[in-house]
């Protein structure tokens, strides 16, 4: 199938929205991706004649809202190419799904002196977590910086393994620069437990987490043209038994008395409490749409902007990028100088685009590069190369008004 990026576009109706009189040119998506009409109809759908509460009713539409709700589980793990679909613990995003894996396999596994390896690529989302176990138990992080480009070589990463090493948390894509980070070649490099961030990976390519050989994988739906408050961890099964419940409440046991209680098997396990229901079934949707298009076609769509947009760049010598490594996604992060990131975003917003400012929650990294903040364009599956020449020009404006 051929990706049409017209018709792509038609399936999101806020894309035709004006900002201060001009056509809306979103360009941050790495932040929180809009949303296709079949995912807005679906939560629709949900609330107007199919919701109630999921796996505790015997009734019609509990029954209903169960197996709509249960079906996303293998729906990500089909998107994923996960082996098994119990492997999949629904979450409200990646941030929880990383503090899962923090608190209930790691805080009861690791000792004083333990290493956790990290690269200063990461979201903050891949790092307090951690600092919560150097903080609460000892944990040493040990940090591993890019190249100048942005770039993680795998064996600068596998370098700074020892034998006190107990976890590797790497993002698969740098949500500041777009850097795609060979988490394959780290996982198959040693025996340490690998943990990737696929917040943005996972929205511009295929991932495979079967050949990847990671241990833990993040995904977050908002970013997936999903609702926000979806997602997903997926854990292999020899991880999931190493690991304590999470959150204690009904649905992640079997029973409970006053001196007992025995929990569910996984993943129900590591799923408490009523959960977001119409939000994981709007994920579902959204994944489903999406591999309707195909992620190689997504990926082949964005390529093309990715090196359309970095050639326009970089023809604008008084432009900075941050991190312009050979392989990324289409993210660019750039300074100008005598503007602030936010004088950037303001005016360009202004001319209806839409760009992030600031520091993106990855502090290390822009500490890194030795900038304050950034403006951010991040580009997706329903921009186009007349959205770069727009952002250009909005670029162009700037500088004139900064000169």
């Amino acid at each position: 199938m051929s990706f049409d990026v017209e018709r792509v576009r038609a399936d999101f109706p806020i894309l035709s929205t004006k900002v201060n009189g001009r056509p809306l040119v979103y360009l941050d998506s790495g932040a929180s991706a809009q949303k296709p009409r079949v995912v807005i109809d679906a939560i629709t759908r949900a609330y107007e004649g199919e919701y109630a509460n999921v796996h505790r009713g015997l009734h019609y539409l509990s029954n209903l809202a169960t197996e709509k709700y249960e079906r996303v589980r293998a729906i990500i793990a089909r998107f994923l190419n996960a082996p098994h679909e119990d492997e999949v613990i629904f979450t409200s995003g990646a941030t929880e799904g990383i503090n899962l894996v923090s608190y209930a396999w790691a805080a009861p596994r690791f000792q004083p002196g333990d290493e956790i390896v990290l690269s200063v690529l990461e979201h903050h989302a891949n790092i307090v977590p951690w600092h919560f176990l150097r903080e609460r138990q000892g944990v040493v992080l040990k940090w591993v910086e890019p190249e100048p480009d942005g770039s993680l070589p795998p064996e600068k990463v596998l370098a700074a393994v020892g034998p006190r090493t107990r976890l590797i948390a790497l993002t698969h894509m740098s949500n500041v620069t777009g850097t795609v980070v060979d988490v394959g070649a780290v996982a198959r490099g040693t025996d340490v437990p690998v943990l990737a961030d696929g917040s943005q990976a996972s929205v511009h390519m295929p991932v495979d987490v079967a050949s990847l050989g990671v241990d833990f994988y993040a995904i977050t739906g908002h970013k997936l043209y999903g609702p926000s408050g979806s997602g997903a961890m997926w854990i292999s099964r020899a991880r999931q038994a190493e690991m304590r419940p999470f959150l204690g409440g009904g649905d992640m046991i079997r029973t409970v008395t006053r001196e007992t209680v025995d929990y569910a098997e996984p993943p129900l396990r590591y799923e408490a409490g009523t959960p977001s229901i119409v939000n994981q079934i709007g994920l579902g949707v959204a994944l489903e749409y999406l591999m309707g298009l195909g992620m190689e076609n997504v990926a082949a769509h964005e390529r093309d902007l990715r090196d359309y947009a970095r050639d326009r760049l970089r023809s604008l010598n008084w432009l900075s990028v941050q991190g312009d490594a050979a392989d990324k996604g289409a993210i660019f992060s750039m300074t100008m100088q005598g503007a602030h990131a936010h004088d950037i975003s303001t005016i360009l917003d202004k001319r209806g685009i839409a760009v992030r400012a600031g520091t993106h929650c990855a502090m290390p990294l822009l500490e890194f590069f030795g900038v304050p903040a950034t403006a951010r364009a991040s580009f997706a599956m329903y921009n186009t190369r007349a959205e770069v020449d727009a952002l250009i020009d909005g670029l162009t404006f700037c500088r004139e008004l900064f000169a």
